[in-house]
Parts: structure tokens; C-alpha cells; sequence
């Protein structure tokens, strides 16, 4: 199985940015834990920018994919251009924060993707990517 994740706007800074929030481990880091979880029957493909036009091109680029998790970060509460892309490759796709997106502040818990997403996982930190790809196991199966 072929899944990729894509993670948005800041997420390049994990380690640095709120550690409180978000965590010591960089995103590499996150990376890495995953790939070393997923077993050898998983392909897992990585992307990252904190650009709107480059998340949208990766999601239509994916159509290889059986599935794609993705943290998009603060796009999440505003980007209905991410959110018609998954709309549109209809590729299951599962949403993911580290954070707990509803025990912040109030415009953190408003999604526009969430309704075109199998799933929402959120507050669980590296462990919602491993969460989101069982997810996506489970729900192909």
C-alpha cells in the first residue's frame, strides 16, 4: 500500500515552534518514527510547504496513492481550495493534528476539510499519523 502525508504551513519548524504545543521532535524526526512503524508492505511518501498552490498540486499528484494523511496545519481552518482537492482526486484521506485542535482557541476548531476526510484525528502528536494511516488500512479493507 502506497500513502502519502502532506503537511502543511509551519510544520517544517516542529522542535523550535511552541514546544508546549507541538512538541521536541522536528518533522524528520516524525518522519522517521513513522516509517520505522509502518512495516515493509507500507510505502509511505513525505511532503511538506507552506505554500497553498504546492499542497493542492501534491494532493493532485497522488492519484497512485491508496490513501493520504494530512496536517494542514492553519489551512485547515480556511483552505476550502485544499478542501476541493480532496474532494476531488477521491483518494481516502484522513485529517491530522498534534495538537487538540478543539482545546485551543476558537477559530482552531473549525475544519473545512474534515467533511471530505474519513477521519479527523487530533491531540495525539506523532502518534495521529500512525492512527490516520490504520485508518486508511482499515478503511480499504
Amino acid at each position: 500500500m502506497n500513502v502519502k502525508v502532506i503537511n502543511g504551513p509551519n510544520l517544517n519548524l516542529l522542535g523550535k515552534r511552541n514546544i508546549n504545543v507541538y512538541g521536541k521532535e522536528t518533522l524528520n524526526e516524525i518522519r522517521n518514527w513513522l516509517e520505522s512503524k509502518a512495516g515493509d508492505e507500507l510505502l509511505i511518501e513525505w511532503f511538506q510547504s507552506n505554500h497553498e498552490g504546492k499542497i493542492i498540486d501534491e494532493i493532485h499528484n497522488s492519484l497512485n496513492c491508496e490513501g493520504i494523511v494530512i496536517n494542514p496545519g492553519a489551512f485547515t481552518h480556511y483552505s476550502y481550495a485544499i478542501r476541493d482537492a480532496i474532494e476531488s482526486v477521491e483518494i481516502p484521506t484522513v485529517e491530522v493534528h498534534l495538537s487538540d485542535i478543539n482545546n485551543r482557541e476558537n477559530f482552531r476548531k473549525k475544519s473545512v476539510i474534515k467533511d471530505v476526510c474519513i477521519g479527523q484525528i487530533s491531540g495525539l502528536g506523532k502518534a495521529g499519523y500512525l492512527n490516520a494511516v490504520k485508518m486508511i488500512i482499515d478503511y480499504k479493507n
